[in-house]
C-alpha cells in the first residue's frame, strides 16, 4: 500500500467539503498554490484522481467521495484521541467548556454554581450562554445543555428532566399580588408577556376562548422572567425556571392552572461519545442530574402545598 502523506489529508478534507481551493486556502491559512500542491501530491501518491475540475470549481469524483468518508472518520478519531490525551495530562488545567441555553443558565444553573464549586473545587466551568446549537468538536466544547427532541448527530444525549415542565402564570410579587386567586378572566385586563399561542392554550385550559393580545414577546425565557419581575406584565413561564424567583419573593404564582410542555422541550446534556468516561464530564453529569432531581422534589413539594389550599389543574398541549 502506498504511504499516504498524512500532512495532505487536512487539505483534502477541507477542499472536498468546501469545493473551492481559494476558500480552503483561507480556512487552512495557506496559499492557493500550497493547497493545490498538496492535492496533487496526494493524488500522485494514490495513483488516481480524487477531484474533477469544472471551471473554477473542484468537485469530488466517485473515488474522492469514497475516500472522504474514511478520512473524515479517521481525523475525528485522531482529534478525539488527541483531546483525550490532553485531558489526561496532569499539566492541563481541569476545565469544562459547556454551551448552555441562556434561560437555563441564568434561571437554574447560575444559582447553583456555588454548590458545584464546593463539590468540585478542582474543576473550573467555562460557560457560554447561546441559543445556537454549537458543533462541540469544531467549537471546542466538552458538553452542552440543549432543549428539544433531538437527535443531534455525533453526540450522546442524556435526557436530564423526564417529566413535562408546565407553564405557569407568574407576575411581579409587588404589583401582581392583588391577582392571586382572581378568576382567569381577570388576567385579560393585564399586560401579557410572551408567546400568544402559549397564552391561548392556557386560557383554553381555563375554559376561556376570547380575543386578546400580548404586549411583548421574547426569544429567551430568562429575559421574559426578568421583565415580569420588573412589573412589565404577567407571563407564562416554565415552572422549573420560575421556581427560584417564586421562592425568593421576586415573582408570585397567580393561578393553580398550568399547561404542560410536551417532550419537544425536554432538557438534555449532550457530549461527544469519546468523552463519556472522562472524569470531569462524569462529575458534571452526576452533579447536574442530582441537582435537577432535587429541583423536581422541591417542585413536587410546592405543588402539594398549593393543592392543600386549592385544586391544581394541568393540561397537556402538544406542540407547545
Amino acid at each position: 500500500m502506498a504511504r499516504i502523506p498524512l500532512n495532505t489529508l487536512p487539505a483534502f478534507r477541507t477542499v472536498a467539503e468546501l469545493q473551492n481551493l481559494r476558500a480552503a486556502a483561507e480556512v487552512l491559512h495557506l496559499t492557493h498554490s500550497a493547497v493545490s500542491q498538496q492535492i496533487r501530491q496526494l493524488e500522485s501518491t494514490l495513483g488516481f484522481a480524487l477531484f474533477e475540475r469544472q471551471g473554477r470549481r473542484i468537485v469530488l469524483n466517485a473515488a474522492g467521495a469514497t475516500f472522504l468518508c474514511s478520512v473524515q472518520s479517521a481525523m475525528i478519531q485522531l482529534e478525539d484521541g488527541l483531546q483525550l490525551a490532553r485531558l489526561a495530562s496532569d499539566s492541563v488545567e481541569k476545565k469544562l467548556r459547556i454551551s448552555v441555553v441562556p434561560s437555563f443558565a441564568q434561571r437554574w444553573l447560575l444559582p447553583r454554581l456555588e454548590r458545584w464549586r464546593e463539590r468540585h473545587p478542582d474543576i473550573a466551568l467555562e460557560i457560554t450562554a447561546s441559543q445556537q446549537i454549537v458543533d462541540l468538536q469544531r467549537d471546542g466544547f466538552h458538553a452542552a445543555v440543549r432543549e428539544g427532541m433531538g437527535p443531534w448527530q455525533g453526540v450522546v444525549a442524556d435526557r436530564l428532566f423526564e417529566d413535562p415542565m408546565p407553564l405557569i402564570v407568574v407576575g411581579c410579587a409587588v404589583d401582581a399580588r392583588r391577582l392571586v386567586g382572581a378568576p382567569p378572566a381577570a388576567f385579560l385586563k393585564e399586560p401579557l408577556l410572551g408567546d400568544r399561542g402559549a397564552w391561548q392554550a392556557w386560557f383554553a385550559a381555563a375554559g376561556l376562548q376570547v380575543p386578546f393580545n400580548t404586549v411583548a414577546e421574547f426569544n429567551d425565557m430568562g429575559l421574559m422572567l426578568q421583565a415580569a419581575e420588573q412589573g412589565l406584565g404577567l407571563t407564562l413561564a416554565r415552572e422549573l425556571l420560575a421556581a427560584d424567583a417564586i421562592r425568593n419573593g421576586k415573582l408570585i404564582r397567580l393561578s393553580p392552572i398550568s399547561v404542560a410542555y410536551d417532550t419537544a422541550h425536554a432538557i438534555h446534556l449532550v457530549y461527544r461519545p469519546a468523552l463519556r468516561d472522562w472524569p470531569a464530564l462524569a462529575a458534571l453529569r452526576t452533579w447536574i442530574t442530582e441537582e435537577l432531581a432535587a429541583s423536581r422534589a422541591t417542585l413536587l413539594q410546592d405543588a402539594r402545598s398549593e393543592q392543600g389550599g386549592g385544586n391544581s389543574r394541568t393540561t397537556n398541549q402538544n406542540g407547545m
